[in-house]
């Protein structure tokens, strides 16, 4: 028996499938969607869906982000319709919907690529918006060449503890050390519009920051967010970007392990939950046309800690696609003092 879903029917009479109604039927029963929201086939239409990429085969440490789809959307169960940070009901302004997984070959890498890329154009279709939950970071490279063909060249915010701007793992060019390397040798992302966000930890060399400069990249480090704080950060995230068409790219890893213990690569000394809700909710009204959060590793968390952040971050980067550009930026008053971005507290 289908359980009865929230339905909410818009000011010029469209209507807008929810998710199941939490107070008929208990969270914890029934399939795990994203949020309980419906698939994609149980609607007419999806202007944005969330796709599960479970494929891992490019990982140069702890296996295991396959099982991260699935993962983050048990952990997602509790998630509610109204967003009160940034005021806005996302799932009742646009049709949200779970798309499945798209897969890959998990034994041969160039053709996974090429398949989720296939996968992804074709959710997309027109008109349709994906946020993707990973899967480790190889699968943000095939996302990024089909926001490509449909927007041209695409500034790219890129959330992690590490550059992943590096050439070649034993050979392999494609791993999910070296995605935004290929990004820029491609010509897919807007050179003067990209920058890494809460990257820390050891590096190979100065090279790698050589290079990773040489492509464009700017870097706001885990160590800048704590002397700077959120405000300006994100000031400095939106002047970087301006009004061009972004890709959001969210390694889990870019949390401290505290945060998030489920992922492959921890690294000490990582942003708090809070700090990248807070930074991803002061990019409302910039132009997202997708986003992927990669590298969650449910069988090294615990308690769903790393799940439940995953899940949270997808569904702020849901309701900044459904605020979209024309949001007025400086987005509601927040926190108890009724600041808002940009503002003194």
């Amino acid at each position: 028996m289908e359980p009865e879903r929230i339905v909410e029917t818009t000011a010029d009479g469209y209507e807008r499938v929810g998710p199941v109604n939490a107070a008929l039927t208990p969270r914890w029963v029934g399939p795990a969607t994203f949020a309980r929201l419906p698939r994609t086939d149980q609607v007419d239409h999806t202007d944005i869906a969330v796709v599960g990429i479970p494929f891992d085969s490019g990982v140069s440490y702890r296996s295991g982000a396959r099982f991260g789809p699935n993962h983050v959307r048990e952990s997602s169960r509790l998630l509610r319709p109204y967003n009160p940070a940034q005021n806005h009901s996302p799932f009742a302004h646009l049709q949200v919907a779970d798309a499945g997984d798209l897969v890959g070959n998990p034994f041969d890498i160039k053709d996974a690529i090429s398949a989720i890329e296939t996968g992804a154009l074709d959710v997309m279709g027109s008109d349709t918006k994906i946020v993707a939950i990973g899967g480790d970071h190889t699968i943000a490279l095939p996302l990024m060449r089909a926001a490509h063909s449909r927007h041209g060249k695409i500034a790219l915010l890129h959330f992690d503890a590490h550059l992943d701007t590096w050439d070649t793992y034993f050979g392999a060019e494609f791993t999910h050390g070296t995605p935004f390397r290929r990004a820029f040798e491609e010509g897919i992302i807007d050179t003067d519009a990209v920058m890494h966000v809460g990257t820390r930890g050891p590096l190979y060399g100065t090279k790698d920051l050589e290079d990773d400069s040489s492509f464009g990249f700017q870097i706001v480090s885990s160590a800048d967010i704590t002397r700077s704080g959120v405000d300006e950060v994100v000031r400095t995230l939106r002047e970087r970007v301006g009004d061009r068409p972004l890709y959001i790219s969210l390694d889990i890893d870019v949390l401290d392990p505290a945060h998030a213990p489920g992922t492959g690569t921890p690294e000490a000394g990582g942003m708090t939950s809070r700090e990248v809700l807070e930074i991803l909710r002061g990019l409302r009204g910039l132009d997202v046309i997708a986003s992927d959060v990669v590298e969650v590793a449910p069988a090294y968390d615990h308690a769903e800690i790393t799940g439940i952040a995953a899940a949270h971050v997808v569904y702020e980067l849901i309701t900044l696609i459904s605020l979209g550009p024309d949001a007025a930026p400086d987005g509601p008053a927040y926190g108890i003092s009724g600041a808002r971005y940009g503002e003194e507290k």
